[in-house]
């Protein structure tokens, strides 16, 4: 993989862990119920695509 791609997905995997934080911030302080639960399930599955691109861009 050239350089300029492993940037681009470097940038992904930084994005997807921001909006990770963001997520799981507003789930816990602003939400109740299935709400709550629903959105701290696609924060864990975005941080874990975030880790994902962030390995593959070291690779």
């Amino acid at each position: 993989m050239d350089p300029m791609t492993k940037m681009w997905v470097s940038f992904i995997g930084i994005g997807l862990m921001a909006i990770s934080a963001v997520l799981i911030t507003v789930a816990r302080y602003k939400l109740k119920g299935i709400l709550k639960a629903v959105l701290s399930g696609v924060a864990f599955v975005s941080l874990i695509l975030g880790a994902l691109f962030g390995f593959i861009s070291v690779a």
